[in-house]
């Protein structure tokens, strides 16, 4: 009876060939290729998902789902025998139009692939574009763009392609981090003095600068009013919003109380009749 029935819908012809069993084989076809993509994806969420980056798991997941999507539909549109050549003939001078139209989103999407794979900075992360005069925290990676969280607490969303192709300045990949700062002393000011009281000031106060490295003292130039010293210390990079915004407060109050001189900017006129 079975036999019969499925015979008699081979029999009923729709449309270009294409009989209304070749219609429920693909119908069943593409019921069984979804019902396969959610459980791939689920079973991908849950033993392999973890491992990953909230965004690149994400990515992947969907990256899973529409494969096995577009591959059911492959395979349905051969199991009931519809000529698609037409429509690929027709697709492709679509899809070269489409192209030219969307070579943006395209290469979003494939900088976005290259982006998650390559992994030069995590989520979470602080980092900063310097070509783009941006800084923040790393949100996520999207298929087309990337979200970051800038130090003022506005968010910006910037296009795969402009991250993947500028520099990445990662700040928290390493343990420590350097912060420095330029300060001036007269010219009359013994250097080495100015040195050793600022030192001194900064083992006072910054218990949180490490001792190895050491802090640096350099001689910067020779200005028009003074010397400038380069002050460089290091630290853990969980302390730089502490550091940075107090060290050259330090400098200053080191020099102040032991009377050395930070130099106004001065001009020496002759007078040539004289």
């Amino acid at each position: 009876m079975v036999l019969d029935f499925l015979q008699s819908l081979s029999e009923i012809e729709l449309v270009g060939g294409l009989t209304l069993l070749s219609l429920l084989i693909g119908g069943i076809i593409m019921a069984v290729g979804i019902i396969l993509a959610k459980t791939v994806r689920l079973l991908f969420t849950k033993y392999y998902a973890p491992k990953l980056s909230q965004d690149t798991a994400k990515n992947f997941g969907k990256l899973i789902y529409f494969g096995i999507i577009i591959i059911s539909f492959l395979v349905f549109t051969s199991s009931t025998g519809v000529d698609l050549s037409g429509l690929l003939v027709a697709g492709g001078i679509f899809g070269i139009v489409i192209g030219f139209a969307t070579q943006s989103v395209v290469s979003n999407l494939i900088s976005g692939v290259f982006l998650m794979v390559e992994k030069p900075a995590r989520q979470g992360d602080s980092i900063e574009l310097p070509s783009l005069n941006i800084s923040g925290t790393l949100l996520d990676i999207g298929t087309f763009s990337v979200r970051i969280r800038l130090f003022d607490g506005t968010i910006v969303r910037v296009p795969n392609e402009s991250i993947f192709t500028s520099t990445i300045r990662s700040l928290t990949s390493t343990q420590v981090r350097r912060s420095e700062c330029l300060v001036g002393i007269a010219y009359k000011e013994d250097i080495d003095a100015a040195i050793s009281v600022i030192k001194k000031e900064i083992r006072k106060t910054m218990s949180f600068v490490l001792t190895l490295p050491k802090p640096e003292f350099r001689i910067k130039e020779l200005a028009d009013s003074g010397v400038n010293i380069e002050v460089l210390v290091w630290h853990p990079r969980e302390d730089w919003g502490e550091v940075s915004p107090k060290l050259l407060k330090v400098v200053k109050k080191a020099l102040d109380d032991n009377g050395i001189e930070i130099p106004f900017p001065q001009r020496v006129i002759w007078d040539a009749k004289k």
